[in-house]
Formats: C-alpha cells, structure tokens, sequence
C-alpha cells in the first residue's frame, strides 16, 4: 500500500497538483492579510500593482514559453540547447523594451500617473522585469521537461519567503506600500539566484541561439502571445475598467476579493494544464491523433467533475470564503460602494462550471499547432467581455452585471473551441464524460490496488 501510495505521490497531475495548490494558499493567505493590514485605497493600488505586473508578464514570456513547452517536447540535444538559448534571448529582448516603454511613460506622464492608482508599478515593475527573469525562463524549461518537484521548489522560495515577510510584517511592522515592493524585489532576485546556480535557467545558453530556432519561437509566439495577453485580459479587464470608472479604487480592492478567490478554483486546473500540454503536444509532434484525441477526452473530463464539486462548495460556503479571506466587514453591503462580496463570489462559482472544457480546447488546439485558432477564440472572448464590462460598469453600474460578463465570455469560447477542434480532430463530445469517469476509476483501482476490479472478475 505504500509503494502504491508513493508511485501517486511521484505521478505528474499530482506533483503540479500539489505545488499549484500550496502556492495559491501561500498567495491567498498573504493576500488575506494584505486586505487586513492596509488601507482600502493603499490595497486598491496593491491590486492594480500586481494585477498590471500580470498583465504585462503575460506578453513577455508569452512570446516564447508555449511554444517552447512544444517544441522541447519532441527536440534532440542540439536543438533543445538552441531553443533554451532562443528562449533567453528573446525573453531579455522583450524585458529590455518594455523597461524603456514604462521608465519613458513614467517620466512623459509622471503626474498624471503620480495620480493615479499605477504609480507603483510604473516605478518599480521595470526593475523586477530584470530580477524575476531568470526564474521565470527557469519555470518554462523545468515544466517543458516535466519537472515538476524542481518547479515546486522554485515557487516556493520565491512565495513561501514574501508570505513569511508578510506575516512579521502584520505582527510587528506597519511597512508602506513601498517597502512591500522592495521585499518583493529581494526575493525575487534571491529565486532567480538560486536558478541561475542551478543552471535551470538558461541564460549561458544565449550564444548558441540560432535564427532558426529564433524564428521558430517567434512565428508560433506571435499568436500564443495574444493569446496569452487575452487570457490575462479575460481576468484583468475587469479590474481595469472598474479602476477607469467613477467607482474607483475601493471597488478595485472589493471585486479583488472574490476574485481572488476563483483562484481556488483554478488551482486544479492550471495543475492539469501543466500536464496536459507537453503531453498532447508531443503525441501530435508524433502523429499520433488518437492520442492527443484520449488525452484531452480524460482531461477535459476529469475537471469537468471535478469542477461541478468544488463550484457547489464554492456556491453554498461562499460568505464563509470572504470572512476568512478579508474579514467580516466584507460580509456586508460596503457602504461606499454598496456592492456585496459574497454575492459576486457566487455568480463566480457559476462560472467555474465552464473553465475545464474552455481551457481544453484552447490547450488542444496550441498542442496540434493551431495558435491562430485559439488566438482567434480568444479575441472574439475578449470583445465580449470588454463589451459586457462598459455595459456593467458604465449604465448599470453593477459589479454583480462584470462577474456575469464572465460566464457569457466563457460560452462564447467553449462554443468556439469546440468547433475548431472538431474540425480537427472529429471529436465525439459524449466522450469526455465517459473518459472522465475512467480517470477517477483509474485513480481508485491505484489507491485500492484493484482489488474490487480483482473480486468483480472472479
């Protein structure tokens, strides 16, 4: 039983499982205290700080990391070595660029931006772009090699050390906004340092990038980079707009709240996305469809069931999630806003049901080298969630109308993505919900030993 037990322990789905799972505890619990320890305003500009950090990270590592998980899938030595040194130079190229953008935004619009909630990030994110490169290219070779451990690792130096900051600070410090950024630029240097001595980075591998792999990187990273910019936009425009309305920075910290909370929600499914590319993406550099076909049949089918449980709990313990979240004081109408928390976080919980199949076929269709397709998908859930924001925000004036947004966007991309990947694949839809249940009766017969599989067949 435990030799059994430990082979689990070691499978891939549940080492990504495990690591995503206690880095979204250690961010939702500094996050916690962060709502507690500063100012609605002060943890207004927090949000806008990290969620414009997201963002912008989005386009620079977007241009090469999908496409190096896929191409590192199926390469030899030497052409591994080339795309590692590819991957590096590119991603210096773009964090060299983006600095120049935001230190010359900075100093053309310094007041208007001194005014605004984005002061601290167009301040200081320019100098973590630098400090946090060499892990984050560490990231996408360790996962692009499916080592999972390493990765885990990784994370958490880099969130396990902000979340003990955080904690001391709540206890015996009172540090401004300020300090918080510079605690985080420490330790985001101290991870890349611990990457770099480990030479999981790829930085010393630069010199043998070629203009081949270059190219290779960038023509299937200039979709991939879109659609990793929508992405984040699907999550982040929300925040923005409401940012950009008469509502402000306290309704920015209040929708924070039970936005930060769907990330429980995903925690699974950015741990079986991890899993799940590499290997679809190196049975179709393989040929082998009916592969990458069962793969996303028991993927697709495994969230699915996964998410209907963990959307109910979410559902029926919503208003217990926002008081250990952000304390009783959310559980209430604000009365600046007059908006409610709770209630936001159960139209999300509705909108959990839809991410399993979405974020499948949008995996699917990068893995058989279609990231025009799913650029394509991802621009028509964009628009209709920008168009349902301005609505939302701009004549209802309802932050309950924005989370709504998010369940019609998320129709449109499932609709989308599952057209286009029939088209490819010819897919039998009853399938994922078959391959679902085999996963889960797979998972009891490793925990069981078979033994009921054994008496059955007796």
């Amino acid at each position: 039983m435990k030799t059994k037990f430990n082979k689990i322990v070691r499978e891939d789905n549940f080492l990504s499982l495990a690591g995503n799972l206690i880095i979204a505890i250690l961010g939702i619990g500094g996050f916690a205290i962060l709502a507690r320890s500063l100012s609605l305003d002060i943890f207004g500009q927090w949000v806008l700080f990290i969620a414009a950090g997201s963002f912008v990270e989005m386009f620079r590592f977007g241009i090469t990391n999908t496409g190096l998980i896929r191409f590192l899938s199926g390469a030899d030595e030497v052409s591994r070595i080339k795309l590692i040194g590819s991957n590096a130079l590119i991603g210096l190229g773009a964090t060299v660029m983006i600095a120049i953008i935001l230190i010359s935004c900075n100093i053309i619009f310094h007041q208007a931006i001194h005014n605004s909630g984005y002061e601290a990030f167009f301040t200081w994110y320019p100098l973590l772009a630098f400090l946090n490169l060499p892990w984050n290219n560490a990231l996408v070779v360790l996962q692009a090699d499916r080592k999972y451990g390493k990765i885990l690792a990784l994370k958490a130096i880099n969130s396990g050390a902000f979340f003990i900051v955080l904690v001391v600070n709540f206890f015996f410090f009172k540090m401004t906004l300020t300090q918080l950024v510079w605690a985080m630029l420490i330790i985001n240097a101290i991870t890349s340092l611990v990457s770099i001595i480990a030479g999981w980075d790829g930085l010393k591998f630069i010199r043998k990038a070629s203009a081949v792999t270059n190219s290779t990187l960038l023509h299937f990273g200039k979709y991939t980079t879109f659609t990793l910019i929508g992405t984040n936009l699907l999550r982040s425009a929300d925040t923005l707009i409401i940012s950009l309305s008469p509502l402000g920075n306290a309704a920015v910290a209040l929708y924070s709240i039970p936005l930060k909370l769907t990330e429980l929600q995903q925690i699974p499914l950015r741990s079986f996305a991890a899993t799940a590319f590499p290997k679809m993406s190196k049975a179709s550099l393989q040929g082998k469809v009916a592969e990458v076909k069962a793969l996303f049949y028991s993927y697709a089918g495994a969230l699915t069931y996964l998410f209907i449980f963990i959307s109910l709990f979410t559902f029926v313990f919503a208003d217990v999630f926002v008081l250990l979240l952000a304390g009783k004081q959310y559980l209430q109408a604000d009365p600046v806003t007059g908006f409610n928390a709770v209630s936001i976080v159960r139209v999300f919980s509705i909108y959990g049901l839809l991410l399993p199949i979405d974020r499948m076929t949008g995996i699917g269709l990068d893995s058989i080298n279609k990231p025009n397709i799913n650029a394509l998908k991802v621009l028509f859930m964009v628009i209709a969630n920008i168009a349902g924001d301005l609505i939302a925000i701009f004549i209802f004036k309802s932050l309950i109308l924005v989370a709504v947004s998010s369940i019609i966007f998320t129709i449109i991309g499932i609709w989308m993505g599952m057209y286009f990947l029939n088209k490819e694949l010819t897919l039998q839809y009853s399938e994922i919900f078959y391959s679902g249940i085999k996963f889960y009766k797979s998972i009891f017969n490793k925990i069981t030993g078979n033994r009921y599989a054994g008496i059955s067949k007796a």
